[in-house]
């Protein structure tokens, strides 16, 4: 299992690497929305957000995302959806990701990802019923 951190409180519980403070890996969280895939950000263009930093490919995106970081964020701070479905925690990865229903989900690898968009809407009532206390 890889190591995971939630970020201080309770209430900023977003999943970064072990050795980083980046959310999403470092991708731009808005991108999926507007570009239909990842994008990296870009180091120059950034914000703190619940204890993490966010990259944005365009400062557009960092503007729409601060406007409406609930729209952008992936849920579950960014955790494999899957995992937390199933009362656990993972890494997500910013290339296994699906939106549905306008919400960002990352998902451990590919496999995992296939699994959990079999029945995304019964995962997705799984998980939000899991989080947050998965990780407290």
């Amino acid at each position: 299992m890889p190591f995971i951190t939630a970020v201080a409180a309770a209430e900023d519980l977003i999943y970064t690497a072990f050795f980083s403070n980046s959310a999403v890996g470092g991708y731009d969280p808005v991108a999926y929305f507007t570009d239909g895939k990842p994008v990296k950000g870009n180091d120059k263009i950034k914000l703190k957000y619940k204890g993490a930093t966010w990259y944005f490919a365009s400062t557009e995106h960092r503007r729409m995302f601060q406007m409406n970081p609930g729209k952008y964020a992936p849920q579950y701070g960014g955790y494999c959806a899957w995992a937390i479905a199933h009362d656990d925690t993972a890494k997500g990865d910013p290339l296994q990701w699906t939106i549905h229903k306008n919400k960002l989900y990352l998902n451990y690898d590919r496999k995992t990802r296939t699994d959990w968009e079999a029945d995304k809407d019964r995962w997705i009532k799984a998980g939000n019923s899991n989080w947050p206390k998965v990780i407290q």
